[in-house]
Order: C-alpha cells, then sequence, then structure tokens
C-alpha cells in the first residue's frame, strides 16, 4: 500500500512528532529535549528524457531539510503541537514548560508553566492540541486536563489555565476532537475524546466532562475519529476508534459513549498481542475507503479497513522499535517515527522508492552546540531533569543514545 520514500536518522529517541496542517513540514520532538523541524520535498512535477512527468520528492532531486533545530527543553521534549493555521508550534516538556514558538524560525515568543502536582513535582505533559484559534488542550500524567486562553496575553512562566479537569483517575493518553456542531458558528471542536488508564471520556469546552466510560479492564492508548460511515438505525455514520494495549481495536459510535460496539482484532495471528500505539484515519482523498492506520508496539503499522476485510495489508518502520509517530503531510505521504528514525512513504505505485536517487544529504551537528538562547533564561522546576512517569517511557521511547551527524538516507531496495 505504501512504500518507502526515505529514512531519516535521529540523534535521539523520537517522543512525539507533528505535522503541519498546511505545509510539507514535519517537527520532532526528542528524548534529548531537542525540537527539530524538517521540511519535505514538495510534489513538483519534473519532465524526464523521455517526456514522462515524474514529482521531484520520488526522483531523487528532493531534498529534505531541516529548517531549525534546537534544544529546546531541560529533559524529554514530551509533545508536540501545531497551531490550527501553523504558523505555531506547541512543545511540552518534562522541564515542566509549554513553549510556543514560530514554525517557521523556532523563535520562541511565549511560556507557560504547568501547574505542579500536589506534591510539588513536575506534572510531565502528555497530550497537547490546539483545539481553536483560542483554545489550547494540555494532558498530563497526573490526569489532569488544563484549558489555556490563547487570546490572554501571557507573560513568561505564569499563566495559569482558564479551566482544569480531572476526566481519568491514570495519566492521559490521547485526545481525539470531535467535528463542530452543525450548528456551530466558529467551525471549530468544543468536544473531545481522551483515553486514559481504562476508560474513555468525553469533555465539553464549556460544561466540563460529560462522561466517563465503564472500566474496559484493558488500558486504552490511542484514539481517532473517523465519518462518513454508513448510517443504519441509530448508527449515525461517526465513530471514535481506540487504541488497546492488548492489539484490540474498539469502535465507539458517537453520541453512545457508555461502551464500545465492535472490536477489531489487530494482529491476531502474532505470538503475542502489540499495543495500538498510535492512530490515524487515512485521509479520504487517497482512494482506500474509510481506513485507518495503526502504529504498533513491534514497529509495524496496520491498515484496518472499517466494514469487510479488516485488517487489509502492513508495513514495517522498525524491526525493534514501536512506532510512536504516525500521520500524513499535506501531499497525502505518509510519515511515521520511532526509535531513533523517521520514514516517509508514498502511495505504492505512485513513484516510490524505485525512482530515487541514491544520494545522502547532511542535515548538520546533532550535539547540543545548537542550543538557542531562548533555554537560557527558562526557570528551574522541581524534578525538571526528570522524566517522570515510567509508563510513559514505555510507551514514548528511551534516554536518548547520541549517533552521531543527521543523514538523510534514500532507501534503495
Amino acid at each position: 500500500m505504501f512504500d518507502t520514500v526515505c529514512t531519516l536518522p535521529l540523534s535521539s529517541d523520537l517522543f512525539t512528532q507533528a505535522i503541519h496542517p498546511n505545509e510539507p513540514v514535519v517537527s520532532v520532538g526528542l528524548a534529548a529535549g531537542h525540537v527539530q523541524t524538517f521540511r519535505l520535498p514538495a510534489e513538483e512535477t519534473d519532465i524526464d528524457d523521455d517526456g514522462a512527468s515524474t514529482a521531484s520528492s520520488r526522483n531523487g532531486k528532493g531534498h529534505i531539510d531541516t529548517m531549525w533545530k534546537t534544544r529546546r527543553h531541560k529533559g524529554s521534549c514530551r509533545c508536540l503541537g501545531f497551531s490550527i493555521d501553523g504558523e505555531m508550534l506547541y512543545s511540552a516538556g518534562t522541564d515542566g514548560l509549554v513553549k510556543i514558538a514560530k514554525s517557521e524560525s523556532g523563535q520562541v515568543v511565549n511560556k507557560i508553566a504547568i501547574p505542579l502536582e500536589k506534591t510539588g513535582s513536575v506534572d510531565a505533559p502528555t497530550v497537547i492540541h490546539a483545539l481553536s484559534p483560542q483554545t489550547l488542550l494540555l494532558a498530563t500524567d497526573s490526569s489532569a486536563l488544563h484549558l489555556y486562553d490563547l487570546r490572554i496575553p501571557y507573560s513568561k512562566v505564569s499563566a495559569r489555565p482558564e479551566q482544569s479537569h480531572h476526566p481519568h483517575d491514570d495519566y492521559i493518553s490521547s485526545l481525539t476532537p470531535l467535528p463542530a456542531s452543525d450548528t456551530s458558528t466558529s467551525g471549530f471542536s468544543k468536544q473531545w475524546v481522551t483515553t486514559g488508564g481504562t476508560t474513555l471520556a468525553v469533555t465539553d469546552l464549556r460544561r466540563g466532562v460529560l462522561v466517563r466510560s465503564e472500566d474496559q479492564e484493558e488500558e486504552l492508548i490511542s484514539s481517532a475519529y473517523i465519518g462518513g460511515l454508513a448510517s443504519s438505525g441509530t448508527s449515525r455514520g461517526e465513530k471514535v476508534a481506540v487504541g488497546g494495549s492488548n492489539g484490540i481495536l474498539t469502535l465507539w459510535e458517537k453520541g453512545a459513549w457508555d461502551d464500545q460496539d465492535e472490536r477489531i482484532y489487530v494482529q491476531p495471528d502474532a505470538g503475542g498481542a502489540e499495543s495500538i500505539e498510535t492512530l490515524i484515519a487515512v485521509p479520504d482523498e487517497l482512494g482506500k475507503g474509510k481506513m485507518l492506520a495503526a502504529g504498533l508496539g513491534n514497529g509495524l503499522v496496520k491498515f484496518i479497513r472499517i466494514g469487510p476485510n479488516k485488517v487489509s495489508s502492513e508495513v514495517v518502520h522498525d524491526e525493534t522499535e514501536g512506532v510512536v509517530g504516525l500521520g500524513f503531510d499535506v501531499e497525502g505521504r505518509m510519515v511515521t517515527g520511532g526509535g531513533q528514525i523517521v520514514k516517509v512513504w508514498h502511495e505504492a505505485g505512485s513513484g516510490g522508492r524505485d525512482g530515487l536517487a541514491g544520494e545522502k544529504h547532511m542535515l548538520g551537528d546533532s550535539d547540543d552546540s545548537d542550543d538557542d538562547s531562548d533555554d537560557s533564561d527558562a526557570e528551574e522546576r522541581p524534578n525538571a531533569n526528570a522524566d517522570a512517569n515510567d509508563r510513559k517511557k514505555r510507551k514514548k521511547g528511551k534516554s536518548g543514545r547520541g549517533t552521531g551527524p543527521d543523514v538523510l538516507a534514500f532507501d534503495m531496495d
């Protein structure tokens, strides 16, 4: 279904990745605290010697460029997210800080201190998401869900959340916004689904936590919304898919949150169940029907068709490291991340790796000499350098291991 275009080594283990909503840009957050932003080659059409048209990113002429790199956090960078318009990049780390930077340059324009736990220690972040141009959501290890109003001019490290909720009894592992209602005047989501521990919850921007599911007796790790399904009976044709630690994908009817209504065994023939670390809906524009991509703890990406012929195919991101980053860029390319590599994939049969030249493109040194000045005045927080939660380390990586210079290696197999 997809062929690898290139493999991009990283300087330490990947904790998180974010994909720009409007441009072929990918940002990564690393265990060593670095944030790095890459620009993928655009799908510009070239004419070869035989008169055939090929995309420059598939014929070896395309380059992945490092737009900027910095050590953004003292401790791991746990989560990243772009603003709705893509102009800002939000990062949060185990130093207890959220940093708001210009996505084009990496320049930090604001900082927010994450509220401490009751014990006075850092409450490490787990998810960050821009719900709208006005609202930023931040989830943490302590199961806190903070809402920040981005219209308020914050001073450095002093902002307090407008609201805080605790929709779960355990750390929040995923957050999926629900589409705006037909009567919405803004067009932006005002409700979202979270998973935490063994429960699913729905929270409303104005009314707080609306519902929490029954105990599912398994850890829920990832989630994704999928709409446009066939409507029948009480079904509205909208579902939320949830990935569990035992390799089972559950489907939940939107609006019926008490319990799941379908279970799909993503890897039934494997020697042991693999956790579904990340989920995303495959874009309709690719013409695959209603399909989900699931990144697993064993390094596979499985494609699950909603309907008959459930699990249709798979690709391998890595043979040992789990997939913790998964998404599609504006050009329809799949981007996977895990361990110390990011891979970019084209749809099979549309150029793919067979048309790539075997060049290597140096992306810069991986040591800490590129630290930017915005970190020099970062406020020290209690336990700032601790990777605060073993459960999150299991899910998102380990302490960094340097790999030398970053090299872009185009696949030749």
